[in-house]
């Protein structure tokens, strides 16, 4: 393998969380510690990484750039697909709501779409969606929490990028969230900081609900949130593959069918 190619590998690494140690380099490039410690030499002399105790990093003025960045499809690219089955979902889930309780709604272009189905309820909502808090401002018996931490431009959402706890003090009986793939190994999304956002709602939460379209179980890749075992109720579209149904009633999720 050639150092221009090993380069490109090294920075792919650092990428999903901005540090990558010696030992997953090693399992990466099949190369010896010295030719890897010269690459990183390289690297940091062009001030592409920083070479740290136990492997390398970004440069701090890298990471904050890539830190206001996610992974995947933007919000005004990602609404537009698959809306009627969205729209349905959104309307299934808005039934699991009882009046006056506290729920948390993680952002999404599926979750969005419960928003207009929640006025009269009394609800309060945590929420980290910009997108979900100007759609909840018209309804004036909704009290609306949001958490502290950097606006990601793109998905329009609120998140603490270096993983420290924002959130305020809140429990919730119910989470609503979506995904960018599901399958037989969990729920799955683009980015690591979104993993980490959500695991600090599942924390808060006495019960899961995961909303997605059909088309998210055709997608397998990407950074897993968690297994089907921690997901209380899926609500989904018809066209759900057939083989899913008994990965799912295996795991004990209860399956809701919207439109």
């Amino acid at each position: 393998m050639h150092a221009e190619e090993r380069e490109r590998l090294i920075v792919e690494a650092l990428r999903p969380s901005g540090f990558v140690t010696y030992r997953e380099l090693e399992a990466l490039l099949d190369a010896s510690p010295a030719t890897i410690r010269r690459d990183l030499t390289r690297l940091e002399g062009e001030h592409r990484i920083v070479r740290v105790h136990g492997g390398a990093k970004l440069p701090d003025d890298a990471r904050d750039e890539r830190a206001l960045r996610l992974a995947g499809t933007p919000f005004e690219q990602a609404i537009t697909q698959n809306l009627a089955a969205k729209q349905a979902i959104g309307k299934a889930a808005a039934t699991l709501c009882s009046p006056g309780e506290g729920v948390m709604i993680d952002g999404g272009t599926t979750t969005l779409q419960m928003v207009p189905h929640l006025a009269g309820l009394g609800l309060q909502v945590l929420t980290n969606s910009l997108h979900i808090i100007n759609a909840l401002l018209p309804q004036s018996d909704t009290r609306i929490v949001v958490p502290s931490g950097a606006l990601f431009r793109e998905q329009n959402i609120i998140l603490a990028p270096s993983g420290e706890d924002s959130m305020p003090r809140f429990h919730a009986p119910k989470l609503f969230m979506g995904a960018a793939a599901v399958g037989p190994q969990g729920v799955m999304q683009t980015d690591v900081i979104l993993v980490a956002a959500e695991r600090r709602l599942m924390d808060r939460a006495e019960q899961v609900i995961l909303m997605v379209d059909s088309s998210k179980f055709t997608q397998s890749s990407g950074a897993i949130v968690c297994g089907l075992d921690e997901v209380d109720v899926l609500i989904t579209d018809a066209a759900l593959p057939d083989s899913m149904r008994p990965v799912l009633a295996e795991a004990g999720v209860r399956l809701m069918i919207a439109g």
